[in-house]
């Protein structure tokens, strides 16, 4: 599917209006932004005979290369970036390649899925903005607003992940008596931080991607002399993206650190267990040395004739049970 992007002049306010390309329509000259959303091979040619360039596959945009993400090929621009996204064939959110691709002031974008960032720059770029006409008149004004996006949907997703990682904190350090409970509640809190630890880190990701191009876009800008503003619009984003790196990272190590406290009370139960297995074990071997000597077979044995014999060695054995336990608990080993 191929979506057009116009701009469209208001009063007082300026307009993208997007709507789908029929694939025996031609594309319109005003054209700025092209967004190929799972396009068939007839559409990649009809693209590619449009823009003079040559559309990625999805494999190709799979490549982790640095080569193989920004360069630049008969005038035109690729860039390829991961953006976080709900994956078609997983219910967890995955890392989705989108190309970036900038020829003669218009903008392609190639992506196989749909993610949240363009739903809310297309949703914005509908409505009045305030910034003049003149704000979607061109490919790089696009891609500027579309990584901006993609940076605040980030910060979104990172501060949803820290209000949980917080609440998280709050249960691990909960006390809690009934045991059965606190194990099934780690066991629970392990899970959890296995799943925000994986998104983080995808999510940061995506943002070690958004900003190799912001970077190459900040080169490209200062050679080529690009408008002051959109200079500066680049450099304040990247200033930005590299803030939620570091926030990112920020929340990776205190996802570690909570993971380290709960492995650790994991070990603290499981030692509880064994220390109780052993204390059960001592409270109950005085008992059982009585009755194993006892239990002795010899017709020497005065105690066998003993009337009192039977009730004093059950005396005894109890005695011996009772004493081991009522130590332990002075002092406070149970």
């Amino acid at each position: 599917m191929i979506f057009i992007h116009q701009p469209v002049a208001g009063i007082g306010h300026s307009l993208l209006e997007r709507r789908p390309l029929e694939l025996q329509e031609p594309i319109p000259e005003d054209t700025v932004w092209l967004d190929m959303i799972r396009p068939s091979r007839e559409e990649d040619l009809k693209v590619e005979g449009f823009m003079g360039i040559q559309v990625p596959t999805r494999e190709e945009m799979k490549d982790i290369e640095p080569s193989e993400l920004l360069y630049v090929e008969d005038g035109a621009r690729y860039m390829t970036g991961r953006v976080l996204s709900k994956v078609s064939d997983s219910e967890e959110p995955g890392l989705a390649g989108i190309t970036f691709i900038l020829r003669d002031n218009r903008l392609v974008t190639v992506r196989y899925e749909e993610p949240q960032a363009f739903r809310m720059y297309t949703q914005r770029a509908g409505r009045s903005t305030g910034n003049g006409p003149a704000s979607f008149t061109s490919g790089e004004t696009i891609l500027a607003g579309l990584i901006e996006t993609v940076i605040d949907r980030a910060a979104d997703v990172l501060q949803l992940q820290g209000e949980r990682i917080d609440r998280l904190s709050g249960k691990i350090f909960e006390v809690q008596d009934d045991p059965s409970a606190r194990n099934t509640a780690l066991q629970d809190t392990l899970r959890a931080l296995g799943r925000h630890g994986d998104l983080i880190s995808k999510q940061r990701e995506s943002l070690v991607s958004m900003e190799r191009i912001l970077l190459s876009l900040s080169a490209t800008y200062r050679s080529s002399k690009a408008p002051r503003e959109l200079r500066e619009d680049v450099r304040s984003t990247l200033r930005d993206l590299q803030s939620l790196e570091e926030h990112a990272t920020f929340l990776s190590t205190k996802i570690q650190f909570l993971l380290d406290a709960t492995l650790g009370l994991v070990n603290l139960e499981q030692n509880n267990i064994i220390k109780l297995f052993s204390v059960m074990a001592v409270v109950f071997m005085p008992p059982t040395l009585i009755a194993s000597i006892y239990g002795m077979n010899f017709k020497a044995m005065p105690e066998l004739d003993w009337g009192l014999g039977y009730p004093m060695a059950v005396i005894m054995m109890v005695v011996a049970a009772v004493l081991p336990y009522v130590f332990f608990r002075w002092k406070r080993w149970l």
